[in-house]
């Protein structure tokens, strides 16, 4: 069996495309075997286990989508910047199911790794970047990404899921949800006084 050029990275984006057809929890070390033309055992000269496998996974897309995202709204601000974040953040998802939930489930990820990953780091910076263009500042900053985010990926994953039943298309549903996210935070409500920490 061929292992010429076999490395972390290739594994791992065997196993990411692997996630993506089949589903991240589907994805075994001997489906990644396979795939590559190896043995199991090959594998494991470049990732440990298969936990590993996903936290490398969920780097690797946490880089991609970051990427996907930065391109988007580069130049952008106010709504168009909110309306790009969205729809890369959207269209990420739709095309590589896998790969997204990798970004969205509790993983344990290598710290050396994650101390090297620019993806998730990235990530937080432009969310806040695009946030602060709205005038937002702590601790309703963090607020804000916690409800775009929990937005975003409600969404999305009820979309997946065939949630969306109703004969109104879900697009149409996504746009008017974003305008009423840029109307939010245009307006964003002030903080109680008292409110507990």
């Amino acid at each position: 069996m061929a292992r010429a050029g076999l490395t972390a990275q290739r594994v791992t984006v065997a196993g990411a495309e692997l996630a993506d057809e089949v589903g991240l929890d589907q994805v075994t070390m001997s489906q990644v075997a396979r795939r590559l033309g190896v043995r199991d055992a090959s594998l494991y000269t470049h990732v440990r286990s298969l936990e590993d496998l996903r936290g490398r996974i969920a780097l690797l897309a946490a880089d991609e989508k970051t990427i996907r995202i930065a391109e988007a709204t580069s130049g952008r601000a106010g709504k168009d910047a909110l309306v790009a974040f969205a729809d890369a953040w959207r269209e990420y998802a739709h095309h590589h199911p896998g790969r997204y939930a990798a970004t969205q489930t509790r993983i344990r990820i290598d710290p050396d790794l994650a101390a090297t990953a620019a993806g998730p780091r990235r990530a937080v910076e432009l969310t806040y970047g695009m946030l602060r263009g709205y005038g937002l500042t702590e601790p309703d900053l963090t607020d804000a990404v916690r409800l775009l985010r929990s937005t975003f990926h409600g969404f999305v994953a009820l979309e997946a899921a065939g949630g969306f039943a109703h004969e109104r298309s879900p697009q149409q549903s996504w746009v008017r949800a974003l305008d009423a996210l840029h109307t939010l935070l245009e307006h964003w409500p002030p903080s109680r006084e008292g409110e507990s920490a």
